[in-house]
C-alpha cells in the first residue's frame, strides 16, 4: 500500500475550487471537495489506476477524471505517491503545466 502526500498546490487548488462552489452552495461545495480529497483513496492499492496524462511523456504522471476535475498525480516509487494539482477541466492545463514540471525535476 502506497502513502498519499497532497502537495500544497493541490490543497490550495481544492481550497479554492470550495470557495468558488460555496458562493452559491456551502453544502454543495463541502460534498465537492470531500468528494475530490477522498477519490485518491483507490490509488492506495491500485496506484495505476489513473491514466496518463497525455500533456507529459511520462508514465509516472497521470490523472484521475471526476466530474469537471482532473487529479494529477505522480507515482514516487512503489511507497508514494504525491497529488500534484486538482484542475478544472475547462480551463486550459498549460496554466499548470510549469507548476508541476518545476515539481517533477
Amino acid at each position: 500500500m502506497v502513502e498519499i502526500i497532497w502537495t500544497d498546490n493541490a490543497i490550495q487548488d481544492l481550497n479554492e475550487i470550495g470557495d468558488y462552489i460555496s458562493l452559491d452552495s456551502t453544502k454543495y461545495a463541502e460534498r465537492t471537495v470531500s468528494t475530490l480529497f477522498d477519490a485518491p483513496s483507490i490509488l492506495f492499492n491500485h496506484p495505476r489506476a489513473g491514466k496518463v496524462v497525455p500533456e507529459f511523456a511520462s508514465q509516472a504522471i497521470r490523472e484521475l477524471i471526476l466530474g469537471n476535475y482532473r487529479i494529477i498525480y505522480r507515482i514516487v516509487n512503489y511507497t508514494r505517491i504525491d497529488i500534484l494539482t486538482v484542475h478544472n477541466c475547462s480551463r486550459l492545463i498549460r496554466n499548470v503545466i510549469s507548476f508541476i514540471d518545476e515539481d517533477i525535476s
